[in-house]
């Protein structure tokens, strides 16, 4: 299905510009800081103003990115960072043709736009138009949808993919405001990460306001044929119409969940928050854009048991967000804040019994990643990380994420609930719409707390500095997860299926179950198993996940038309890696693995694409 926008005269001959234009004659020494090549210490970014056209058939955004400067230093560029752009040409303050050069293409960097601007240039119009192959961008043909009608886009920033989308200054120490004007087939409704619309329009015409300072990696577009249902005063669900209901019964909690955060640790900040749940493919299983979370729909379980992931992102609202990592070596203040953030709701909501659940499962996961990291990377066990000349992707980790939880876990034992929620009652507040670095917490930690406690056994040093994980690391007792222990080891021990009692499981109940499960002994009963639960055909990712790793592990050849099937319809990272990982331990599953990456990698987002493209170490 083709669709039609009207294109005016004026953004016709923008287009067909030609690349001649005036060059920078003297380019300055490009170098990369905090993975960018912005001069952000030299020109403070204000706001970015889009105006943009969505292309499905081109898959292209084209327009326009006004950047409101100030040139405190009265240097002579501004310099930006890019990737996969073209850039049409450039304008001072809306009428003067600037001269401008893109530097040498850097592996993962992009290149560096160089603007030649004057001491009281203010605004900077840069018009251009994006790759069809744009990292950040996801254009789904219809079949990839689920309602098989429309394409989709979607956008993935974080970390420092902005710059496949947008010119700007791609650094998390760089937060701006932004407005947009996006135009789109009237089929569609466009989404941001800012005050959206609730309905489409029939001028294809759509605007957006973010008042509040956001850093580049916040930047969010998605474009669908989507429907909007309302959950509470300040909170909805957006999705596609065939999935509008699921999503909403799924999401039913979010008013309580914004209320319960709101009284931990103050209030949000932010006016609204709404979920888009997005097609298969988005790569991550959520991502905390302001005001609107995107989600993968490998949430919408129908009982409403994986909403960890919405509090987690809702979290973010808070960590990450309102107070930012300056740089990508200090992700674990972004992802250990959240994680620790999100426990605290899902105990409040869902009760300690519950929360504990989700806990030890996560220190499980931490704990196997240590172990692997300590043969592979030691290094990238430290919170504190150096990822100079290196992806920050690569800083995406359970180090981040449960490493940092549990040395803030360890912190609230040291000096109790009531102190420890004060102190980031004040760390909130305090660096609130700031970015934050590793010294600067170390500095607020001491002044605001350790000072107070001079008795507490609260080694930071060695938890942020340090390989591997500290002595003093919290241990959680589920007494849920102990009670399904039992059941695995009396399986594993006597290969009955009598031995495991599932009445009254969740989704957790079952992750650790599987987990537990001796995989070297059990090849024979794979079978007896998946008669008794059905879990080769269970629609709940994470369960599928889990299984198929047991499948793959024993070889179950009954369930392979089923791993396919998962590996082709389902795009989220954390489901895909261990599945690929464990297929390239045989030469056979290597094989196998190859033959549906092939078909399925199409429809895996960039991130996911090439994770798993390293695993099967084919080069893309």
């Amino acid at each position: 299905m083709k669709f039609y926008f009207p294109i005016s005269i004026t953004f016709l001959t923008m287009l067909m510009v030609s690349c001649t234009h005036k060059s920078i004659q003297h380019m300055p020494d490009l170098k990369v800081k905090n993975h960018s090549f912005s001069n952000y210490d030299s020109v403070a970014l204000k706001s970015i103003y889009l105006n943009l056209k969505v292309d499905f058939e081109k898959k292209e955004l084209a327009g326009k990115a006004i950047l409101e400067i100030d040139n405190h230093s009265g240097t002579p560029y501004l310099m930006l960072d890019t990737r996969q752009l073209q850039i049409d040409k450039v304008l001072l303050e809306d009428k003067t043709e600037a001269a401008f050069s893109l530097g040498k293409e850097q592996e993962f960097i992009g290149q560096a736009l160089v603007i030649g601007i004057e001491k009281n240039t203010h605004k900077v119009a840069v018009y251009y138009h994006t790759s069809p192959n744009a990292e950040a961008l996801m254009w789904l043909s219809p079949e990839q949808t689920a309602g098989k009608k429309y394409p989709f886009l979607f956008t993935q920033s974080q970390a420092i993919l902005a710059r496949t989308w947008v010119p700007c200054m791609d650094a998390p120490a760089v937060r701006f405001t932004y407005s947009a004007d996006i135009f789109c087939d009237t089929a569609f409704l466009p989404l941001m990460s800012a005050a959206n619309n609730f309905e489409r329009n029939k001028e294809g015409k759509y605007h957006f306001e973010m008042p509040q300072p956001i850093p580049s990696y916040l930047l969010a577009l998605a474009v669908g044929h989507l429907e909007f249902k309302t959950l509470g005063e300040n909170c909805g669900v957006f999705a596609e119409p065939e999935m509008l209901e699921k999503s909403a019964y799924e999401f039913v909690d979010l008013p309580k969940m914004i209320a319960g955060a709101s009284e931990l640790y103050g209030a949000y900040a932010w006016g609204r928050y709404d979920v888009l749940v997005l097609p298969p493919s988005f790569p991550f299983g959520g991502m905390e854009n302001p005001r609107i979370t995107f989600a993968t729909p490998t949430i919408i379980a129908g009982d409403r048991s994986l909403v960890s992931l919405v509090a987690h992102e809702l979290a973010h609202s808070w960590s990450g967000n309102l107070v930012t990592n300056q740089t990508w070596d200090d992700f674990w203040l972004n992802e250990g804040f959240t994680v620790y953030f999100e426990e605290r709701i899902m105990e409040k909501l869902y009760g300690k019994p519950y929360s504990d659940m989700l806990a030890e499962l996560s220190l499980g996961e931490l704990k196997v990643t240590v172990d692997d990291f300590m043969k592979s990377a030691p290094g990238d066990t430290k919170l504190k990380l150096n990822l100079t000349g290196r992806n920050p992707d690569d800083g995406v980790s359970d180090i981040a994420y449960i490493k940092g939880c549990m040395f803030l876990r360890m912190i609230e034992q040291q000096v109790g609930r009531p102190a420890w929620d004060q102190f980031v009652n004040a760390y909130f507040a305090h660096f609130k719409f700031k970015t934050v670095t590793t010294n600067d917490f170390i500095g607020f930690l001491k002044e605001n707390l350790l000072n107070k406690y001079p008795k507490a056994q609260i080694n930071y040093e060695e938890w942020i500095f340090n390989i591997g994980l500290p002595k003093n690391c919290p241990e959680i007792n589920s007494t849920e997860l102990k009670r399904v222990a039992a059941m695995a080891s009396e399986f594993n021990a006597t290969k009955k299926i009598k031995a495991i009692d599932t009445v009254g499981f969740t989704t957790h109940h079952w992750l650790y179950l599987l987990r537990n499960l001796s995989a070297d002994s059990i090849k024979s009963e794979m079978g007896a198993l998946d008669s008794a639960f059905h879990l080769t055909a269970s629609n709940n990712a994470e369960i599928q996940c889990d299984w198929y790793v047991l499948c793959i592990k024993n070889t179950y050849q009954p369930a392979y038309a089923s791993i396919e099937n998962y590996l082709m319809s389902v795009g989220r990272r954390k489901f895909l890696k261990p599945v690929y990982e464990n297929l390239v331990k045989t030469p056979e599953g290597i094989v196998f693995g190859k033959r549906v990456f092939e078909k399925a990698k199409e429809s895996y987002h960039a991130v996911s694409r090439n994770t798993i493209a390293n695993i099967l170490m084919i080069k893309e």
